[in-house]
């Protein structure tokens, strides 16, 4: 088996939700000696852009995206498995903190963007749905996560989206974060205005939005 057919049976895994076959195909590609990274990322990722896609255009709904995200973990943690704790943390695509913002308690949402996010690689810190500014930027520091990413569902709520900006240029650390923002009322135009780094409307889009943001700021 060459390294290709590896990678393409690993996305194949995840495309068709099988976990036995993601965790058949990671044991195979540690023999075969595939960089756990690639495996990943060329990989178990590919076959995730594709169930997205696929949930985007109504072909695919939260549970089988769910499937897709255990048979993506389940397959991580085989590949990962002969690695150190600082290796497993290197290997991940960013640390995200996700929430539902103060006085919004709508989270389907959000929890569909955090699953997007773990069925990618990234570590995600979630703090669930109505979390107040200052939590978020305290957690934010705490956890020393790359991503802020909040969810308002509600036109009364969009303002905590602004108070989290302005809380961290208070204290001088907003360039620490990237910050993004989405929800049903949210645009782009709002995200420009309040001076958010990036926005998306879709689960799958976040985590692109997120993945592009995320290697500017390391070039």
């Amino acid at each position: 088996m060459t390294r290709e057919e590896i990678l393409a049976k690993l996305k194949e895994s995840i495309v068709e939700m099988d976990s036995d076959l993601a965790e058949e195909a990671a044991q195979e590609a540690l023999e075969f000696g595939v960089d756990p990274l690639i495996a990943i990322t060329d990989g178990l990722s590919e076959g995730m852009l594709v169930v997205s896609d696929l949930f985007d255009i109504g072909e695919a709904f939260v549970p089988q995206l769910m499937v897709a995200a255990e048979a993506f973990e389940k397959a991580v943690v085989i590949l990962t498995s002969g690695l150190s704790e600082d290796e497993k943390q290197a290997s991940k695509a960013g640390k995200v903190l996700i929430h539902t913002v103060q006085g919004d308690v709508h989270d389907i949402g959000k929890n569909i963007v955090k699953t997007m996010f773990e069925a990618n690689n990234f570590q995600v810190f979630d703090l669930g749905r109505d979390v107040q500014v200052e939590l978020v930027v305290e957690k934010a520091k705490e956890y020393e996560v790359d991503i802020i990413a909040g969810s308002a569902l509600m036109t009364t709520t969009m303002p905590a989206q602004k108070d989290i900006l302005r809380l961290l240029e208070e204290e001088g650390i907003r360039e620490n974060y990237i910050v993004m923002y989405g929800g049903a009322p949210v645009f782009q135009d709002w995200c420009d205005k309040i001076g958010a780094d990036g926005y998306a409307d879709t689960a799958a889009g976040a985590v692109e939005v997120a993945k592009k943001l995320l290697a500017q700021k390391v070039s």
